[in-house]
């Protein structure tokens, strides 16, 4: 079986490690893949680069300047488009289409002419909507009828002037709904319900969690907590994202909430921050972390791990300290509420910051050692490398039969 899997990252990132790790297992099982990917660099061996950077900034600009994203990149979807002529794999398989690399209607005239099965994992919303990526904060739900005077224009993918979510949401549409054999993968229950709600709703649509490998994220002895002066002796408040910024609504809260936790409690994020000045020296910062393994020793080490987003189609890092067996807070929005098992933590209300004092207090009541067989367990059941990924296997051998 040949494997084409095309997405904006490759072997980074969430979406990027997702698919080097279907890849990997494909060739263990003595199948091939290749990663088609627009953006960045990657030392995964049997993949392809699709167009330049100077083709990826000329269509960055033009997305901003014209407000249509994914009608430019020509050339480097043409070599694209080439190549999987000359590859011919058995199945396609889309990941994130978006980040200004692709030209959609090149990709999808081929597609839609060759009518391969093509499988497309969704990892947020925006395959759907006219433009967004996400949308149940500003609660627009347009996008079950018809995008248009799209709230979020200055959002991802931003728009300087222009707004065309209504061109883009029919073009998208016309493009997406025109494959005979599609099969949609929805990352969770809850973007699963949201997709049934959608154009796509006629398709075949199959969730598959993603996944953690619990070899690496565990329960470890190893104590960083002197490493990155954290008091070993108080009650650990972790939270971990690709970045923080005081135009987010994530640290402000944890500001928050660091203005109302006793004395001996700490709060520890992990992840890049915008302006060094935007955290308090009263939270600890670590802005970069050497590796998973590095990273696991730094969820083992928390008491709990709450989590601030409120618009996760998944939720990786929640599914990544349960499995380092600690704890989770997380809100009740979107499907972060999913990956929280019974025994694991606690849901509490959106932005409400009082109710995440009192989970915090209640986990520090109990004890964390109360919670960590059954957040262990929970993620060895639900969310595991290999089960996970030979689903998404099993589902390329049944579109195949």
């Amino acid at each position: 079986m040949k494997v084409l899997m095309i997405n904006t990252v490759c072997g980074y990132g969430s979406t990027g490690t997702i698919c080097t790790d279907i890849a990997s297992v494909l060739q263990e099982q003595g199948h091939e893949c290749f990663i088609a990917y627009g953006q960045g660099t990657t030392s995964f061996k049997n993949s392809i680069k699709i167009g330049w950077t100077v083709e990826n900034h000329i269509h960055n600009i033009s997305s901003r300047v014209t407000g249509k994203q994914g009608y430019f990149s020509e050339k480097g979807t043409k070599k694209l488009v080439a190549f999987i002529r000359n590859y011919n794999p058995d199945i396609i398989h889309l990941h994130n289409l978006h980040g200004n690399y692709l030209n959609l209607q090149i990709l999808f005239e081929y597609l839609i002419e060759v009518q391969k099965p093509v499988v497309w994992t969704l990892h947020d919303c925006w395959a759907f909507t006219g433009k967004c990526a996400h949308y149940t904060d500003v609660s627009c739900y347009k996008w079950q009828t018809q995008c248009n005077n799209c709230p979020q224009i200055k959002e991802y993918p931003p728009s300087l002037v222009f707004d065309r979510s209504k061109v883009m949401y029919e073009d998208k549409k016309k493009w997406f709904t025109s494959l005979n054999n599609l099969t949609i993968i929805p990352v969770s229950h809850w973007l699963e319900k949201e997709v049934e709600k959608s154009f796509f709703k006629n398709n075949t649509i199959v969730p598959i969690y993603n996944w953690v490998d619990h070899s690496i994220f565990k329960p470890t002895n190893e104590d960083v907590k002197d490493q990155y002066g954290i008091d070993s002796k108080k009650f650990i408040i972790l939270g971990v994202s690709a970045g923080w910024s005081v135009s987010n609504n994530r640290l402000k809260d944890f500001i928050k909430l660091s203005k109302v936790i006793d004395d001996d409690m700490q709060i520890v994020l992990v992840g890049k921050v915008t302006n060094k000045k935007d955290i308090p020296s009263s939270l600890i910062h670590i802005p970069y972390v050497n590796g998973t393994e590095e990273l696991a020793n730094i969820y083992s080490g928390a008491n709990v791990y709450v989590h601030v987003s409120t618009e996760d189609t998944f939720g990786k890092v929640i599914a990544e300290a349960l499995s380092c067996g600690t704890p989770a807070i997380v809100y009740n929005s979107t499907a972060c509420s999913e990956i929280i098992g019974k025994g694991c933590g606690y849901v509490v209300k959106k932005r409400n910051v009082n109710q995440i004092l009192d989970a915090t207090l209640k986990i520090k009541e109990h004890s964390k050692e109360q919670y960590s067989e059954q957040c262990r367990n929970h993620v060895i059941a639900n969310f595991d490398y290999n089960t996970n990924i030979n689903k998404t296997i099993n589902r390329y051998k049944n579109l195949l039969k």
